[in-house]
């Protein structure tokens, strides 16, 4: 029978969690409020460009 190597999935884990860590220190960071505002902006724009040009 093979050996069974103990640990090799904590490891890998491990490596995980330091890639992930260090993705997002650099990554860009946005306000989930910022988020809803231009979903808000978004639709308002949409409507509003709906009823001045109206398709029909």
């Amino acid at each position: 029978m093979a050996k069974r190597r103990k640990g090799v999935g904590f490891h890998s884990a491990a490596g995980l969690v330091r890639y992930f860590d260090a993705e997002e220190k650099t990554a860009l960071k946005i306000s989930p409020w910022l988020v809803v505002a231009i979903a808000i902006g978004t639709m308002i724009a949409v409507i509003l460009a709906n009823i001045l040009y109206p398709l029909s």
